[in-house]
């Protein structure tokens, strides 16, 4: 029978112990590294949902399809910046190393999910699937790392919110109630979708609550501008117009406290409004 490995000498003891704290070293500079550059995909990811919502803005003849591909393209050429910023991770998370540091990496993650579903969005109405996303984080076919399921739902859940303004800013334009509606129908399919995954991922409750936030406020605006508009007979453009009124006092924000309801600004508008030819 063996007998069992004994250290040999203090200087054994000693250099095991170097080499664990080499290890330690290691494994705390790879963790300030990648949050670094998570935090990096976090902001620039920002700016592309910015740059989406500000080119859906814009006053211009363009149709809101046309308008919605060149968003679209634009914002993509800006993700494949971080693009290459995810894919400079590869070196740090090859093996098991991208489970022990998936923490660090996730907000990052979610948020560039975020705008690029957002661009998806506005390019093809759907929701992106998960092997598309796997696809833009991936070189020749080869993934950076591997993409987990729980970030892509995360992600995805965090899209409801960009829905929400830009159902919200898209009312005043021309077709833009009928876009609103279009838009309260897919965050409604999203929200019930996403209630039978809540058990099984953590922090999607959580974002669930404020996806039903942003539903019911695309709904209140939905509802008020659809009930209040019926009560004027007047042609299209001139709707447009008291709706476009009503719009510029509507805020909303990020912090889920209450927006002011359309309604109070439909009840502030003369009753007695007429139109003259």
């Amino acid at each position: 029978m063996s007998q069992p490995q004994t250290l040999g000498s203090k200087d054994t003891v000693v250099q095991l112990f170097q080499h664990f704290a080499e290890e330690l070293d290691d494994q705390n500079d790879r963790r300030e590294r990648l949050i670094k550059s998570s935090r990096d995909v976090t902001n620039l990811s920002k700016k592309v949902i910015f740059l989406l919502h500000r080119i859906m803005t814009e006053e211009t003849d363009e149709d809101d399809h046309t308008l919605a591909l060149r968003a679209a393209t634009s914002g993509r050429q800006k993700l494949k910046d971080i693009q290459k910023i995810l894919g400079s991770m590869q070196v740090e998370l090859r093996g098991n190393l991208f489970w022990q540091n998936q923490k660090n990496i996730s907000p990052g993650l979610q948020e560039y999910i975020e705008a690029l579903s957002f661009a998806h969005y506005l390019e093809h109405g759907t929701l992106i699937s998960f092997q598309e996303v796997q696809e833009t984080l991936s070189d020749n076919g080869a993934p950076f790392f591997p993409l987990p399921m729980s970030d892509y739902l995360l992600g995805l859940s965090d899209l409801t919110g960009e829905l929400m303004r830009y159902a919200i800013s898209a009312i005043p334009r021309k077709g833009g109630r009928m876009k609103a509606d279009e838009v309260c129908s897919f965050v409604r399919r999203c929200k019930a979708d996403f209630a039978g995954l809540t058990p099984f991922v953590k922090g999607l409750a959580k974002k669930q609550s404020v996806t039903n936030q942003s539903l019911q406020k695309i709904e209140d605006a939905a509802y008020a501008i659809a009930v209040r508009t019926s009560e004027f007979d007047l042609p299209p453009d001139i709707l447009d117009d008291i709706v476009a009124r009503c719009v510029s006092g509507y805020e909303t924000n990020n912090h889920g406290r209450k927006a002011q309801r359309w309604q109070e600004h439909f009840d502030s508008d003369d009753e007695d409004y007429e139109y003259r030819a």
